[in-house]
């Protein structure tokens, strides 16, 4: 006959078996609250919950009571297990793409840094040491989960719902499985998939050398650029300008004004434009695979294959104008650092953050604005002077001698394709500079006060909710682009504006398409007719479906170029 005192027994333990897996699984299942770094209560199973509470049922009830280091270990697995799932559900929904540890690990202090000046630093030990306390915090919640499972096991019904759990879960996880239907609706993603996928890709990072062969075969790099008639070619890489901006109706709203006065002041210049999409092979970072994608006519979705590319003498866009009488020039501010294996693309002139001449105050973590870069671009590659009504232009197939440019030539003018990604327009989308009308204020020491840099390294970084700064930052790059047309571009400038890939997820929103918006500016109406003809259409937004990846733009630009039928 049970005894009160044993019913009771084993109600308490039913109970707290209940609340310890109760309390595991939320930890185990839980999904992003988009677009805050905070996790969100999913109703969902955890399957990688199972063998754990098979191994301590199991455990006690063939060799009894749990060892303290047994607990210790499980508790330690467990709470690095809800660390990697955080990662795992968290990563994508902030970036907008999966996290790749082995090449996006190094550059987890670059975007530390982009968070803030010097004085962000405190905030970010605070943010640290919250986060080890938030991590200790977790740890005696799991090891308080486990031992509620270990001496609950002593009591056959709680053991019996434990193996039931187990069992009725891997059962479900089986035959869903089974059946060819994802998981996703029942069940969280595991922790053993993500470390499974990531050494994957260590794998194929680490054995990026073993063939040349992976990266297939580019474009032809062969006839003229007669269809440019000598024209400036300026090829600028916009920073996280992507689809999102004309796809989502509450950002296309916001930016419909400023993009309008870019197409007003396109038209004033006596330029057209024809625009397309395509697909990038990168999401919310990564930027250089986009540039080598479209420089190379080669597909870069996978960062091994752009490493084994700097390693190699394919050819590029950028050789195939020098071979046909341009100067070629990799216009950089972002860069920060050397970078030897950038001689791979043969710029004649390779400029990064400390040789482009910029001489003005510094502007958050990547110091020069995108508006003083095409001052600088303009004075010393353009050859041209920023006076009212076009004064200060040399004469045609002349440049003036530089002193900003060391090796700026004297001599008859070669015609320029200048490679530009911007940076204003990167993620944290902030400081923002504030627009100069007068341009050649730009080429100084004094391009902007120390007021005005204060006050925009002053508002604060939101990684969670970083739309009104994405907005902002964008209104900028239209704005400075709009009046660089208006006033200033050289007449037969031919300028492909392209971004590089879409902002970040905290900004997109989940499951976007990875599409990005691609303008060719220009007076040339047969160039123009060229594109039409490859699937660009008149005006500033592209319409139907991308003409495809990045890399598929590179043979149309080859063709188009050419003056050849």
């Amino acid at each position: 006959m049970r005894t009160p005192t044993g019913l009771w027994s084993r109600g308490m333990a039913i109970a707290a078996t209940a609340i310890a897996l109760l309390v595991l699984n939320t930890l185990l299942a839980h999904g992003n609250g988009w677009p805050t770094l905070w996790p969100a209560l999913e109703w969902r199973l955890a399957p990688e919950l199972a063998p754990l509470t098979m191994l301590v049922a199991a455990w006690v009830g063939l060799a009894g009571p749990l060892p303290r280091w047994l607990a210790r270990a499980l508790a330690t697995l467990g709470t690095l297990w809800v660390v990697l799932h955080y990662i795992d559900v968290t990563v994508p929904a902030i970036l907008g793409r999966r996290v790749n540890a082995y090449w996006d690990a190094p550059h987890l202090g670059a975007v530390i840094r982009m968070g803030g000046s010097e004085g962000a630093w405190p905030r970010v030990a605070l943010t640290l040491a919250a986060a080890v306390l938030v991590l200790a915090l977790l740890y005696l919640v799991v090891r308080a989960c486990i031992g509620a499972l270990g001496r609950a096991a002593a009591q056959r019904p709680a053991r019996t719902l434990m193996l039931g759990f187990a069992t009725l879960t891997v059962a479900l996880w089986l035959a869903q499985s089974s059946t060819g239907r994802p998981p996703a609706s029942m069940f969280a993603p595991t922790v053993s998939t993500m470390l499974a996928e990531q050494y994957r890709l260590l794998d194929a990072a680490l054995s990026r050398g073993a063939s040349a062969e992976r990266l297939g075969p580019g474009p032809r790099f062969a006839g003229t650029l007669d269809a440019l008639d000598g024209a400036d070619v300026l090829l600028v890489f916009g920073e996280a300008y992507g689809a999102v901006t004309l796809d989502r109706a509450d950002i296309a709203t916001k930016l419909a004004a400023p993009r309008e006065r870019l197409a007003t002041a396109i038209a004033s210049s006596g330029r057209a434009v024809v625009s397309a999409r395509v697909v990038s092979p990168t999401f919310g970072g990564a930027s250089w695979l986009a540039h080598a994608s479209l420089l190379s006519g080669l597909d870069m979705r996978d960062p091994t294959d752009y490493q084994l590319l700097l390693t190699t003498d394919r050819p590029t866009l950028v050789r195939h104008f020098a071979a046909n009488g341009y100067r070629t020039v990799g216009w950089m501010p972002g860069l920060q650092k050397p970078w030897p294996e950038g001689a791979f693309y043969g710029f004649d002139r390779y400029g990064n953050a400390d040789s482009i001449g910029y001489g003005g105050r510094p502007f958050g973590f990547w110091r020069i604005p995108d508006q003083a870069s095409m001052a600088l671009i303009h004075a010393q590659e353009f050859g041209l002077g920023f006076g009212a009504g076009g004064e200060g232009k040399p004469q045609a197939g002349q440049v003036k001698n530089d002193p900003l440019r060391p090796d700026s030539p004297s001599d008859a003018r070669q015609p320029r394709l200048v490679v530009f990604p911007t940076v204003t327009t990167h993620a944290p989308f902030r400081a923002l500079p504030p627009f100069r009308a007068e341009w050649s204020t730009l080429l100084g020491r004094e391009a902007f006060t120390q007021a005005e840099v204060d006050a925009a390294e002053a508002v604060p970084t939101d990684w969670s909710a970083p739309l009104p700064a994405y907005l902002a930052s964008i209104r900028y790059q239209f704005t400075w682009l709009a009046d660089y047309l208006a006033r200033h571009a050289p007449e037969n400038l031919v300028l492909i504006l392209i971004g590089d890939h879409q902002p970040i997820g905290s900004v997109t929103g989940p499951d976007q398409p990875w599409d990005v918006p691609v303008h060719v500016i220009a007076r040339n109406a047969a160039l123009l007719k060229r594109l039409e003809a490859a699937g660009f259409v008149p005006g500033l937004h592209p319409r139907g479906a991308p003409l495809g990846p990045m890399h598929a733009l590179t043979p149309i630009f080859i063709d188009a170029f050419d003056g050849s039928d």
